[in-house]
């Protein structure tokens, strides 16, 4: 969401949310609690930047014995349940600290910290959430890079960014009905072959993915009419399906044999849970759209919010893992092609038109 489109109408809407969600709306503004309107950097920042000269088991100690001294940790989060059940409850088996949670959809915990924010609330010391929303958190200047360098230099350059970094990614790749497909897809490009008619199908909101393998395959030496007719071959025969979990679904039971870009995890749990579908050996490269998180510049609990982080990309990357996520400090045995989140904030709207219009007129299957 642009600056411009994000600050729209925050003003009007924050006392309704701040009260909703059980927040003061005569709260000091953020100039007076060391806030983005104040002069000089926050009391959050000046820790943030203290603690930033530590390493190893002494920058932890130091932490813990701040984060005894705070009022626990506000996390806003678009986990899913049980992902977000899992991260916490080991953050508080291992540092007895119970996290407050907010979980919502992405577009949700943005819109929240933007209006909360306009409204001089600190609600939350953590944000985790997804890469477009992160970018627009980036551009309104509300968050700060507290993540121990020692664990950022794990994360793939596809997960660094100013003011965040990824803490999971989300893998696009084919996946495929086993009992039904018996030579999948090597390449993206084979998802044209004609002998894939009536077998493959599109999920209805990845146009994102779309965005990504189109500049990929420009970038590649591609002409933009051969990357056109590509996506035409692609669709000709092709399904469409709403909900990437619904998508493994379907395919599952044999409606279908291929999926375009389901998120690995997904398949990789439902494959655990003894359906007939696989996705690797991976297609080259893998679409990869970040996850990630960052401390707030108005964080009330700041060394907490920096536990949170360093302890996220360090033992939280098992959990994560045990969730079926991919942890974004994991070795991934193929080239990663990251979802541009600054050019999806950008031009999200023309790329989410452009292929709500490739897939104009295309079967659409429900479950």
């Amino acid at each position: 969401m642009p600056r411009t489109l994000a600050r729209t109408a925050l003003a009007a809407g924050a006392v309704m949310v701040l009260a909703a969600c059980g927040g003061n709306p005569t709260a000091a503004p953020a100039g007076d609690a060391g806030g983005p309107e104040a002069s000089g950097p926050t009391e959050a920042e000046q820790l943030y930047e203290e603690i930033a000269g530590l390493s190893g088991q002494e920058r932890r100690d130091r932490l813990v014995e701040l984060a005894a001294e705070e009022d626990g940790l506000n996390l806003y989060t678009s986990m899913n349940a049980d992902m977000v059940d899992a991260v916490t409850e080991a953050f508080e088996d291992e540092f007895d600290i119970e996290p407050s949670v907010y979980r919502a959809g992405s577009e949700t915990v943005l819109q929240r910290i933007l209006q909360e924010q306009e409204a001089g609330f600190p609600g939350n010391d953590v944000v985790e959430t997804n890469a477009t929303e992160l970018m627009a958190l980036q551009q309104e200047d509300v968050m700060a890079q507290c993540a121990s360098p020692e664990r950022m230099e794990e994360v793939p350059e596809a997960g660094k960014y100013e003011d965040w970094v990824a803490t999971r990614f989300n893998l696009f790749a084919p996946s495929w009905n086993t009992n039904i497909i018996s030579d999948p897809p090597e390449v993206w490009e084979d998802l044209a072959d004609p002998k894939y008619d009536g077998q493959l199908a599109l999920e209805l909101g990845d146009y994102d993915w779309y965005m990504a393998l189109t500049d990929y395959w420009l970038e590649q030496g591609k002409s933009q009419e051969e990357v056109d007719q590509l996506w035409a071959d692609i669709v000709d025969g092709a399904k469409v399906v709403k909900g990437h979990t619904v998508m493994g679904e379907l395919m599952s039971a044999g409606q279908y044999g291929l999926a375009s870009s389901n998120y690995t995890y997904i398949v990789e749990a439902m494959k655990a849970s003894g359906a007939p579908l696989e996705t690797q050996p991976y297609v080259n490269p893998v679409i990869a759209r970040p996850n990630g998180g960052s401390c707030m510049k108005t964080a009330q609990n700041p060394a907490t919010a920096m536990l949170f982080m360093d302890w996220l990309l360090t033992e939280g990357q098992e959990v994560l893992a045990a969730a079926e996520a991919t942890p974004s400090t994991a070795e991934i045995e193929t080239e990663i092609v990251a979802v541009d989140g600054q050019k999806l904030l950008d031009e999200g709207s023309e790329w989410s038109q452009r292929y709500d219009d490739l897939l104009s007129g295309v079967e659409q299957v429900s479950d």
